[in-house]
């Protein structure tokens, strides 16, 4: 079952993130197919992401409700069906309006599957178990980015589109067939002041806020990089083809290394003594993408790609670890901030990458990463939590 659990949940990953990223590397060919700017195609990536966020805040809610399994497949079908309706429309104005649907569809898998693991995984295991899901979500980004990108130059970018909508479709299919039913799950009814309450309590404990301001700032540095990046590298003196981009985005390799890796390790050593070296390479990496030479943007790439898909691993089973009987409001109030923070400052990097180009974006992003960083040290310094006790464990485990 635990085998079953994580394949599922690598499948969801996959296709959640294909979904949502596929449009990176294609950002050139939509400022030139609809004539926008840079800033203007990087919404189709921030309103995705900006609409996700908010979904999230209600997508724990409902999943109390219909459970678990439910929201996350229904959730999944219906956003590969919107992705393939875009790779048939014609105008800019509508193409936006499907991703901000997706966004909203999108948001029944992310906070739904961390409470899952939250609930049927023992509290040793939630750091393997949020890796492996990580790194679906990293593979599943490397796919569409990497299919968008070539496809882009061989068929076109509709056709690409329509390769990553059928795929996942398939994906949303295979999830529903291998996902356990939950066993430790009971449907609640919705009652919105219960909810709210859950909510407002969380904000009493002395770490949740900070791992917010962790999530936002981790996808902030990661997202805005790579939304440029290919705008960077497609212009002089580089050259780059669109499949050139497109293979580019195969460094998330790296992140399917590190994501469990560093999971493991945390909950090995402790989070604290973890997750401020995620920051301090995701500095390092942003820095090297300073200078001109592509010796230097790469290994900076890599960098940044571990560190990014390190911490949120960390960050986000420290969450579910913190929470206690609130799992659901906090995992949904983490990844708002965790997709705020790409729909924030990827947008914001567009403003900053026409006024002052590549420097614009490695100054912005070196201090969201500094941010970080020092956030980190605070969390460092948290009287760490209490471990549970054997009777706390022994009634988890009698849980029918």
């Amino acid at each position: 079952m635990f085998r079953r659990i994580n394949l599922a949940l690598f499948a969801a990953g996959f296709a959640t993130f294909s979904l949502l990223y596929y449009v990176q590397p294609l950002m050139p060919e939509f400022s030139r197919e609809y004539g926008v700017s840079a800033a203007a195609s990087a919404l189709s990536l921030s309103l995705t992401t900006g609409a996700l966020a908010f979904g999230l805040l209600l997508a724990g809610g409902v999943s109390d409700r219909w459970g678990r399994k439910r929201v996350m497949v229904v959730s999944l079908l219906s956003s590969a069906a919107l992705v393939l309706l875009t790779a048939l429309v014609t105008q800019w104005p509508l193409f936006l309006v499907l991703r901000v649907l997706l966004g909203l569809t999108l948001s029944g898998v992310p906070a739904v599957a961390m409470t899952y693991l939250s609930e049927e995984i023992h509290t040793e295991s939630i750091g393997l178990g949020m890796g492996l899901y990580i790194s679906g979500s990293a593979v599943g980004g490397m796919s569409g980015r990497l299919m968008a990108g070539v496809l882009a130059d061989l068929l076109g970018w509709r056709l690409g589109v329509a390769v990553i909508g059928a795929i996942d479709l398939c994906a949303g299919f295979a999830f529903w067939y291998a996902l356990p039913a939950s066993r430790h799950f009971t449907p609640k009814p919705l009652h919105w002041r219960r909810w709210a309450a859950h909510f407002s309590g969380i904000w009493s404990d002395p770490g949740l806020p900070w791992l917010f301001a962790e999530g936002f700032l981790l996808l902030g540095t990661f997202v805005t990089v790579y939304n440029y990046l290919a705008y960077r590298l497609m212009a002089s003196p580089y050259d780059f083809s669109q499949t050139a981009v497109g293979l580019l985005f195969s460094v998330y390799v790296i992140g399917i290394v590190s994501s469990p890796w560093m999971g493991h390790l945390a909950g090995r050593l402790g989070r604290r003594k973890v997750l401020w070296a995620m920051f301090a390479l995701i500095l390092m990496g942003v820095l090297l993408t300073f200078f001109s030479s592509l010796w230097l943007i790469l290994p900076g790439i890599t960098a940044l790609t571990f560190g990014f898909f390190g911490g949120h691993s960390i960050a986000s089973s420290w969450v579910g670890r913190r929470a206690g009987e609130a799992k659901a409001q906090a995992s949904s109030l983490y990844l708002f901030a965790y997709y705020m923070g790409s729909s924030i400052a990827g947008a914001a990097g567009g403003l900053l990458y026409a006024a002052y180009g590549w420097n614009g974006i490695v100054e912005f992003v070196g201090a969201l990463a500094f941010m970080g960083l020092m956030i980190a040290w605070r969390l460092y310094r948290l009287t760490p939590l209490k471990p549970p006790t054997p009777e706390l464990l022994a009634r988890h485990e009698a849980i029918p």
